[in-house]
């Protein structure tokens, strides 16, 4: 299953996301993240016994240059559209989308000569970095100890582009809501939709 590496404990978490210790899929080759070239498009892992319970299990870290550079043009435009609510003065109270450009932009309350505090916001570039450590990184944690590495992530490292379809389906493709509820009519609803994005291209 999907294990979260921002949510493991202080020990794992340094472990998962130190650059050296790693494996490139294919052959097994040690290598450290840092020699890697940004536009590789191979696949690294390593992985450490995992028992936060009573279950034994495995940690599997995987790193993908590819992945990195999705999610960094994700947050890239994300920072440009929360640099854009900083400079015309419109920003969000409320964020509850955990995606939401707004979760880049700090708050601070700054005061004048004994006056009322008053309320300046600005882009948090702390928490764009702290993002930015885990470009890339995916983990899962298996009870299938004796296993191939290879064979456990061949089901799991295509994940992140099903992610970026359902993104892309729910925010440029405009293709919800659905106001219909046979599977005919829903088919011709998604075709149609397909069929506009060929043409407008």
């Amino acid at each position: 299953m999907t294990q979260s590496i921002k949510k493991l404990n202080k020990d794992d978490k340094k472990w998962a996301l130190d650059k050296t210790g790693f494996k490139r899929v294919e052959d097994d080759t040690p290598i450290s993240l840092s020699e890697i070239p940004e536009d590789d498009n191979g696949l690294y892992y390593k992985d450490e016994p995992y028992t936060p319970n009573t279950l034994h299990q495995r940690l599997i870290v995987t790193y993908s240059p590819k992945y990195a550079r999705y999610q960094k043009a994700i947050r890239d435009a994300q920072v440009d559209r929360a640099e854009k609510m900083l400079n015309s003065g419109k920003v969000k109270k409320e964020r509850r989308n955990p995606n939401d450009p707004a979760r880049f932009i700090g708050k601070i309350a700054v005061t004048e000569d004994s006056e009322a505090a008053k309320i300046k916001n600005y882009l948090d570039t702390d928490k764009v970095a702290d993002e930015a450590l885990y470009d890339g990184m995916y983990a899962v944690t298996t009870d299938l100890l004796d296993d191939d590495v290879k064979d456990i992530l061949k089901v799991s490292e295509g994940r992140w582009e099903i992610e970026e379809c359902f993104r892309i389906m729910k925010t440029d493709f405009e293709a919800r809501p659905v106001f219909l509820h046979d599977d005919t009519r829903i088919k011709a609803h998604f075709l149609i939709c397909f069929l506009s994005l060929q043409k407008g291209k």
